[in-house]
């Protein structure tokens, strides 16, 4: 059914899609010999192309940040919250560009994309890809849209390590990175979610060692469980207190082995509906893409040596309730840049709903997102 979309969104979009045929030399060391990237763009590159924001997406989204694909969609973009006429990236004042990552599986060349070598989807064969092949990916990008530098790029999560990352290896290419709920790399513990998420989707019988498209099948129990335990990860304890509780679906206890519990109806729910849409190998690679994130690896853990090269201004934001990247973890990005003489403004924000805080329209977050978006305005021409 249609339905009239709101005055604040940015309204119908449709994807672009960019197609190199230069080869890419990826970390891993191995090249794809061509690629493409699918990617939307919201607001007008103005004159002098000063006004351009780079949307980093985190591990399962995807170029579709915000708007509507149709007027059927219940939903719009996954950032829509925050891109649009008068919210915090503000359609009217920038031009906004979000692509789906390398190795992604909504239209970008990914694990499930024809490798133009056999005829056949890569599957399993899509060589590993990391940030900074994501971060070149998108710079390929931008010179082919006629940007040679970002007024601002902007992440959450694993978006926002793309945004630091951004900032480091091509600093004259950003004025301001957004780095969001994010961290400098992930803890032993994080690389432990990820690998029981990457077990649970290896070892199903389904899975057929990642060839599970020639078998017609997906391993639906895998990524089920995988995209569960995730999930859990992104909530925090108090969050699901507030919307679940111990809240029995059907009133009593029944006793049994079946969903009794509300939470568990949730994460069953969101289990089923993320098999239909994400692909598990593209999920193997992001979760390996998080744990190789490292930038200060390279100068004996010294992070303030790793952010020395940055001249853009940044802003970090944290969430309290986040224990996945906790606010010390964006503290520890923040110390860094003081200590290396950078520009730097920090927010922690008071939120009870976990690292996906960073996706939901609080209104104190907001109002320093769009504050500080404003001053980014302030520097380009409209």
């Amino acid at each position: 059914m249609s339905v009239s979309l709101p005055t604040d969104s940015v309204g119908l979009v449709t994807p672009s899609h960019l197609h190199i045929d230069t080869p890419l030399l990826l970390e891993c060391g191995r090249t794809l010999p061509q690629f493409s990237l699918i990617y939307e763009t919201y607001g007008k590159l103005n004159t002098d192309k000063s006004n351009a924001v780079l949307i980093c997406h985190a591990l399962s989204g995807d170029h579709h940040a915000a708007g509507y694909h149709s007027t059927e969609d219940r939903k719009p973009g996954w950032w829509d919250s925050a891109i649009g006429p008068g919210k915090a990236i503000d359609t009217e004042r920038f031009f906004v560009v979000c692509p789906n990552n390398l190795g992604g599986c909504k239209g970008s060349t990914g694990p499930n994309t024809i490798n133009p070598a056999t005829g056949k989807q890569y599957g399993p064969d899509f060589p590993f890809v990391t940030v900074a092949d994501w971060v070149n990916s998108q710079a390929i990008l931008a010179d082919a849209l006629g940007i040679e530098k970002w007024a601002a790029v902007v992440g959450g999560s694993l978006g926002g390590m793309q945004a630091l990352h951004w900032a480091i290896a091509l600093p004259e290419r950003v004025n301001h990175a957004l780095i969001i709920a994010a961290a400098p790399k992930l803890s032993a513990q994080n690389i432990a979610f990820n690998e029981v998420a990457r077990t649970a989707i290896k070892s199903d019988p389904e899975f057929h060692e990642g060839r599970y498209t020639e078998f017609n099948t997906i391993p639906r129990h895998g990524l089920g469980l995988a995209r569960m335990l995730g999930h859990i990860t992104y909530l925090s304890d108090e969050a699901m207190g507030e919307k679940f509780g111990r809240e029995l679906r059907s009133g009593k206890i029944q006793y049994g082995y079946d969903v009794e519990f509300q939470i568990e109806s949730y994460l069953r729910y969101q289990s089923s509906s993320f098999v239909e849409r994400f692909d598990a190998n593209s999920y193997l690679l992001m979760t390996k893409a998080l744990d190789y994130f490292d930038p200060a690896k390279e100068f004996d853990d010294d992070l303030r040596q790793a952010v020395s090269p940055i001249t853009a201004k940044s802003l970090i934001i944290s969430f309290t309730s986040d224990w996945r990247f906790s606010p010390v973890r964006s503290e520890e990005i923040v110390n860094a840049l003081l200590s290396a003489g950078k520009s730097v403004t920090y927010a922690e924000i008071e939120a009870t709903q976990g690292h996906d805080a960073f996706l939901l329209p609080i209104p104190r977050y907001m109002e320093i997102f769009a504050s500080y978006m404003q001053r980014v305005a302030k520097e380009v021409a409209i």
